[in-house]
């Protein structure tokens, strides 16, 4: 392991994969078989997978960091964030509004809809991201922390990486319009979708 996304899901992940995969690294992302490892607490085989890789980023590797920094000393670490708190909420409830209830949100959150829950999704949002930054306090030179939405980009990955920046566009992934001042409503709709009853 050389190079560690380990921002919260709807920072970017998908933007920092194509990323990753586009300097070389042979790059593991988001899969449900390893997010049920995690829900096991299976992370010594979290960590052997981690072992076969170059890099990765997405659930459940955030929850990881630690242990990926004690495994596998010189790796790089990569925080994606939104601009702000509030902007990364809207944008988990526009997924919610998407796909309705899923379970990796019941694991991660306690709640599998975000949009009664707001203060229990932001206080892990933010708690994870200040423990990242509290982690590398005393070494700054192992984190980067980018927002795509800023500004970041081929730059500032290349150099943090020791790469050169590539000739194509930066890969803006799954990015949507403006998302609406009503945190977790979507044009169109009456409000947030409710679980249907079986």
């Amino acid at each position: 392991m050389k190079v560690a996304g380990i921002g919260w899901h709807k920072t970017g992940t998908t933007t920092l994969c194509h990323c990753l995969r586009e300097f070389g690294y042979h790059h593991r992302s988001w899969d449900p078989a390893d997010f049920t490892l995690w829900k096991k607490g299976e992370h010594e085989r979290l960590m052997r997978l981690a072992a076969d890789h170059d890099s990765c980023d997405d659930f459940p590797w955030p929850f990881l960091f630690r242990e990926l920094d004690e495994r596998f000393p010189g790796t790089r670490f990569i925080l994606t964030r939104r601009r702000d708190a509030e902007t990364w909420f809207r944008s988990i409830c526009k997924h919610a509004n998407r796909t309705g209830p899923l379970e990796y949100r019941e694991w991660v959150y306690g709640h599998d809809m975000p949009h009664e829950h707001r203060e229990r999704y932001l206080e892990l949002y933010e708690g994870h991201n200040e423990a990242v930054r509290d982690h590398f306090r005393d070494r700054p030179g192992d984190l980067l922390e980018v927002c795509w939405e800023e500004g970041d980009g081929w730059g500032e990955l290349a150099e943090f990486l020791g790469k050169k920046v590539p000739e194509r566009p930066f890969p803006h992934a799954n990015r949507s319009p403006a998302e609406p001042e009503e945190t977790g409503e979507v044009p169109g709709t009456s409000g947030p979708p409710r679980r249907s009853k079986a």
